[in-house]
């Protein structure tokens, strides 16, 4: 099944603890530290794999875990780095953060990008020793991993997409034209996913796209309309092959173009061509006569064809080729950084009966502590004097008694002098 969009939930791996621990030496004061650090956690990677063509994969399974980092140990020993996970995606696919922002969009083999990063390794009591205390009783857990909801979006890669209404024949086309083989059928919406086709020459070859037919009101959804419409931003050209046997010949295709538009004025603008298929139907001939000079009247070039019969398909793809050569390769979209805020500041907000502080660097420290260890907990609390928490808190109007969350932790508030 062909499925060009998923939500998956990643997380990466927490990095592991520090060891608190210490040398067995005659004369050495507690035997001195040795706890090692933890090993960082693995990160979870999208990379590009050729040989994918659709997003499939991820339909049945949609939570992924990176490993986190091992601990440290004594004798100095850091705990092993966690492993990686590494999704594999087709080129073309855009990653982005649950609220729409492109985190980065894969176009070539072998591109990857780190959707979310492990957390670093806690420092282990070794790294705590100085030379007023040389036997710290002090070790840091290791940071937690990033972790959200991520959306994969493949738009397929192609030099010419193949466009217009259901049953134009684009399907047919793109079999006489490339080695694809997509289903081809005598009623509307043979086709129900995109097919990519190969034309060569020269040793050269161009990809084209058989895009799901257009109807009225696409560009908001209907019928095939966002499945075709994603697609097509990614060629650089188009082929608009319309039937000229119709009644409406001219209104059909002007009414693909304004869907066209309607989506993405910038998609309309690009450089394409008409295709005026089914000439081996009766009156095909006889309406070119007139619909001819009415779509050149719009200033494009116009070519009369039987993609069943092969008639014109010779100068059609020699048309092709110069329509690839005058247009622009598409740029891959720009990730979206996250606004950057100061990792040291920090907020107080109120929260039910208490209050929550939230801040990157306080939440971090919070985390990396073992609050299980008194002399940890009493260096935490230094730590939140020092930034200012307790005295925010005050002017909050936390008094003795009250709940602070700071991330999934509860502490009690404590009010006390302002030294």
């Amino acid at each position: 099944m062909f499925v060009d969009e998923v939500k998956v939930y990643l997380r990466a791996g927490d990095g592991g603890a520090g060891a608190l621990s210490f040398r067995r030496e005659k004369y050495v004061p507690h035997g001195g530290p040795d706890g090692g650090d933890g090993g960082r956690g693995g990160d979870v990677i999208v990379r590009v794999a050729p040989g994918e063509t659709t997003l499939s994969s991820y339909r049945g399974r949609r939570h992924y875990k990176a490993a986190s980092g091992g601990g440290g140990a004594g004798a100095n020993r850091h705990g092993r780095d966690g492993e990686d996970v590494v999704l594999d995606v087709p080129p073309g696919t855009v990653v982005r953060r649950e609220d729409g922002s492109v985190v980065r969009d894969l176009r070539e083999a072998g591109e990857t990008v780190i959707a979310a990063r492990g957390g670093r390794g806690g420092r282990g009591n070794a790294r705590f020793a100085t030379a007023r205390d040389r036997a710290p009783r002090l070790a840091e857990r290791g940071e937690p991993g990033e972790e959200g909801w991520f959306v994969l979006e493949l738009r397929l890669v192609a030099d010419i997409g193949l466009l217009g209404l259901p049953n134009a024949g684009k399907s047919t086309l793109l079999s006489r034209l490339t080695n694809a083989r997509p289903k081809v059928g005598d009623y509307p919406f043979t086709t129900l996913t995109p097919e990519l086709g190969i034309l060569e020459r020269d040793g050269k070859g161009l990809v084209l796209a058989d895009l799901p037919g257009l109807i009225e009101g696409a560009h908001k959804g209907r019928g095939l309309g966002d499945v075709f419409l994603r697609h097509a931003s990614r060629c650089r050209a188009f082929v608009h092959v319309l039937d000229a046997s119709g009644d409406e010949a001219l209104k059909n295709f002007l009414d693909v173009r304004e869907e066209v538009r309607l989506y993405d004025p910038e998609l309309a603008e690009r450089p394409y061509i008409v295709a005026c298929n089914k000439l081996d139907l009766p009156d095909a001939r006889e309406a070119m006569v007139e619909l001819r000079p009415r779509l050149e009247a719009y200033g494009l070039q116009v070519y009369a064809i039987s993609a069943a019969g092969g008639e014109g398909l010779g100068e059609l793809a020699d048309a092709v080729w110069r329509l690839a050569a005058q247009a622009p390769q598409q740029e891959p979209l720009p990730a979206e950084t996250k606004e950057r805020q100061d990792p040291t500041a920090f907020r107080v907000v109120a929260e039910g009966d208490g209050f929550r502080v939230e801040g990157v660097t306080v939440e971090r420290r919070v985390a990396m502590t073992d609050l299980d260890n008194d002399r940890a907990v009493r260096s935490l609390q230094r730590y939140l004097k020092r930034k200012g928490v307790e005295a925010e808190l005050k002017r909050a109007g936390a008094r003795t008694g009250q709940s602070v969350h700071i991330r999934e932790h509860e502490f009690e508030f404590v009010e006390g002098d302002d030294e």
